[in-house]
């Protein structure tokens, strides 16, 4: 008896990881300024209800708002908890290269880092795979 594990997609993983990472900071656009996690030096980061009562376009809009800031906010929480389950070093280079205001070319961090780009590369690849699994947005081949 064998059993074989299914062969994840390296590139759709990648993308799934970016597009969660994007929404995130989109996220984080649309919160005051107060209440947005800080970084630290270690870079450690209810439904509605259908009934057949009347609504107001008001009423509606209010619970739309309050719906779209629970789910803001619960997405946040779930990719600041995958994130900080790194090791401090992965969790170093995708707060860096990420989750920060200003975009920064991945040279710009291996140079700080000390890392060689071969090496930088491949760690970085190992963390994203991480990621998908925390997040539990891997990607897998679907064989035909």
């Amino acid at each position: 008896m064998s059993f074989v594990l299914p062969e994840i997609d390296r590139d759709a993983t990648k993308k799934a990881v970016e597009a969660a990472f994007e929404k995130y900071r989109f996220y984080l656009l649309t919160i005051p300024e107060e209440r947005l996690p800080k970084l630290t030096a270690t870079y450690s980061l209810v439904p509605p209800t259908n009934t057949n009562e009347f609504h107001s376009t008001t009423e509606d809009i209010a619970i739309k708002n309050v719906d779209f800031e629970r789910e803001r906010e619960n997405y946040i929480e779930w990719i600041r908890r995958a994130v900080n389950r790194l090791a401090p070093r992965e969790r170093e280079i995708i707060v860096k290269k990420y989750l920060q205001d200003e975009e920064v070319f991945d040279y710009e961090i291996y140079i700080e880092l000390g890392y060689s780009e071969r090496r930088y590369y491949r760690l970085k690849a190992r963390i994203f795979y991480k990621l998908a699994f925390l997040l539990k947005i891997e990607v897998y081949n679907i064989e035909k």
